[in-house]
């Protein structure tokens, strides 16, 4: 599906991930159910910590201002920023920020023995680790004004990397290297790195972004839980190069199509990676938004060369004004390439208890072929301490019957500070 983050600085054009489109819930406070827009919460809000609002107060004092607010820029004679790089204000503004994100979390069995950390970002348990050390710079096209030009790119620092990396590419290619690599499981990444055309209702992006496909993302900062769903992680990409157009047509009807070069590729194009990315969002009402994204043809490393099919189907209900519903199920199918199909079934149901806490809880099935169904339950808590730091304590829940182990508990935990 969509991938709709609950980030600010992501919001305008960016989806969770980072593709263009569809109204994205603030980053700061606990994201309020509303009609069409309703998301899975998360606590960040808009809260003037980014690296763009302190460099626009940096200029306080200056040509006659008076006062000034970080994101707004100067007031009282100061002007509207507009044609200001660094300013709060219009076209031409390029933004700078990031975050940390550091957790920990235990992976034991009844037998007391602590295995892989399947299914997940998080593969190092029993430490606290540096998961993503990020950084972005970005210039919004606006297509308001007439045809608009933008750009994005994101590096990453972390235990996350490997999982952020694009895999997808032969070795030694854009991020997949060992040039790359710091060892203890530590590296960088480029997730992201490409540049943008807007006009009125049509945004075009080409390099390298974020799959449209899932509901879960990379980013820390726009996810509800700290861990993943296995659907998220065994069956989605994360990433691809390619061009993707977006058409708003209308309030309620947003619709995608593009071009890449199969699943996790960086500005490379392994076993004739040649696919389709594409699909639509529809508001159903005041209270639901149904997301259908798809992409088929040659994935790439991901198929081994042949031809495959993906969707990933999503609806999000506003319940009431602080409980949000979401369930969404994937499929994909790579024929001779993979010899198996994978189906999920993902469902969120979210409260939000008051402008700093909110809890959740997240319920799986994921089968792999022929093999037995895994299941997990999730429980969380958001609970924001400052504008630009939230922690985020959980219990996970894995069985697959009959295969052993047949329980497996999981409690993690991790703080996100934004700037």
């Amino acid at each position: 599906m969509i991938r709709r983050p609950w980030s600010s600085f992501l919001a305008g054009v960016a989806l969770a991930g980072g593709l263009s489109v569809i109204n994205t819930a603030s980053a700061g406070e606990i994201y309020i159910a509303e009609p069409i827009s309703a998301q899975t919460q998360q606590l960040f809000a808009d809260a003037d910590n980014d690296l763009t609002a302190q460099l626009a107060s940096l200029s306080c004092g200056k040509d006659g201002c008076t006062s000034c607010s970080a994101g707004t820029g100067c007031s009282d004679g100061c002007g509207d920023g507009c044609g200001d790089l660094f300013a709060g204000g219009d076209h031409d503004e390029i933004s700078f920020g990031g975050w940390i994100q550091m957790g920990y979390h235990n992976k034991v069995t009844p037998n007391g023995t602590v295995p892989n950390d399947a299914g997940s970002f998080n593969n190092h348990p029993n430490n606290i680790n540096l998961q993503q050390g990020w950084l972005y710079a970005e210039k919004v096209a606006d297509g308001s004004c007439g045809v608009d030009w933008g750009f994005r790119m994101d590096v990453m620092y972390g235990v996350d990397a490997g999982d952020t990396q694009s895999f997808g590419n032969r070795p030694g290619r854009w991020d997949n290297g060992n040039d790359f690599n710091r060892g203890g499981g530590y590296g960088w990444a480029i997730p992201q790195l490409y540049s943008e055309l807007a006009s009125g209702d049509w945004n075009l992006r080409i390099g390298h972004f974020y799959t449209l496909i899932g509901y879960e993302v990379v980013t820390a900062p726009d996810n509800f839980f700290y861990s993943h769903a296995l659907t998220m992680y065994n069956s989605e990409p994360f990433t691809h190069t390619g061009a993707l157009a977006t058409f708003t047509a209308g309030d309620d009807v947003t619709l995608y199509a593009g071009w890449t070069a199969g699943w996790d590729t960086g500005f490379d194009r392994v076993n004739g990676g040649n696919s389709f990315l594409g699909g639509f969002s529809a508001a159903l009402g005041d209270e639901v938004t149904f997301t259908y994204i798809t992409t088929f043809g040659n994935f790439g490393a991901r198929g081994a060369g042949a031809s495959g099919y993906s969707h990933s189907i999503v609806v999000d209900t506003a319940l009431t004004d602080d409980l949000n519903y979401v369930i969404q199920s994937d499929l994909i199918d790579i024929g001779a390439g993979d010899g198996s199909s994978q189906v999920g079934v993902n469902q969120y149901l979210i409260k939000t208890i008051s402008d700093r806490i909110g809890i959740g809880c997240r319920a799986e099935w994921w089968k792999n072929g022929g093999a037995s169904p895994q299941y997990a339950l999730t429980g969380g808590v958001n609970i924001k301490l400052a504008d630009n730091l939230i922690i985020r304590p959980e219990i996970r829940h894995d069985w697959q019957v009959p295969r052993a182990p047949a329980n497996q508990y999981t409690f993690g935990m991790d703080a996100i500070l934004t700037f």
